[in-house]
């Protein structure tokens, strides 16, 4: 191999670049899905076709978080949502038995289940509560600063009629704490401050959002998080007051 680079310098040739792995294209692709959303398909079918040869845990964590994305921003209807949320808590509950003390498969196998039962409707999303809250308590306990973790905890305290809004702030809190350039745990935040009428608080959460250079995920920012906050903000334009 050396030997041919070499060759090719001396030629005055340029050496070619090793070709990616399709992991590395995939991810690639992911990161950034906000110039084009076609290349979550293209993603998709990559680790699809790998999965069919090649079970990599790594490989299947991806792909959930793919498929999560995909349901979010690339379904056209309630349908294809449901198959993708599905989809891919099916794949990340098989990364679940193959590494049990993977904590990002655990993440993707609860966030995907918890989309799947919010899209089908409350009824389902309380028959799948006692799965997602098992799967937190082993999140917790493999990495305490799992921020996919923080974000998916304080959310269902914010959904459950009899959730405990003080826990879900102190989730998106902590969660900001390690990563506050996570803007989903910002906007978050916003929401749940929303729902307790700290309306000047939320207004600063949400613009600390639109204002951020340096998002963790730029793609998730572009798409959703900012679109989120836009719409937040002009939901409460007309609170000019917090409550006490």
């Amino acid at each position: 191999m050396h030997r041919a680079v070499f060759l090719l310098l001396l030629l005055g040739l340029p050496a070619l670049a090793p070709a990616q792995s399709p992991i590395e294209e995939a991810r690639e692709l992911v990161a950034s899905y906000h110039s084009d959303l076609s290349g979550l398909d293209r993603g998709r079918d990559l680790l699809e076709k790998l999965l069919k040869t090649d079970r990599q845990v790594e490989a299947m964590i991806l792909l959930s978080r793919i498929y999560f994305i995909w349901g979010d921003v690339r379904a056209s209807s309630r349908e294809e949502k449901l198959e993708a949320y599905e989809r891919g808590r099916e794949i990340a509950k098989r990364a679940v038995e193959l590494a049990p003390k993977n904590a990002d498969a655990h993440v993707w196998y609860a966030t995907n289940t918890g989309r799947f039962g919010q899209t089908k409707g409350v009824l389902r999303s309380l028959f799948l509560l006692p799965t997602i809250k098992n799967e937190l308590e082993v999140i917790f306990d493999l990495n305490p600063k799992h921020l996919g973790a923080h974000v998916l905890a304080g959310n269902v305290e914010l959904a459950i009629p009899w959730g405990d809004l003080d826990k879900a702030e102190e989730y998106f809190r902590k969660g900001l704490k390690l990563d506050p350039h996570f803007t989903v745990l910002r906007v978050d935040l916003a929401r749940l401050l929303i729902r307790r009428g700290k309306y000047d608080e939320a207004r600063k959460e949400l613009r600390r959002v639109l204002n951020e250079k340096a998002p963790t995920n730029l793609a998730d920012w572009t798409i959703k998080d900012a679109k989120r906050a836009r719409e937040l903000l002009e939901s409460i334009k007309d609170k000019s007051k917090d409550k006490s």
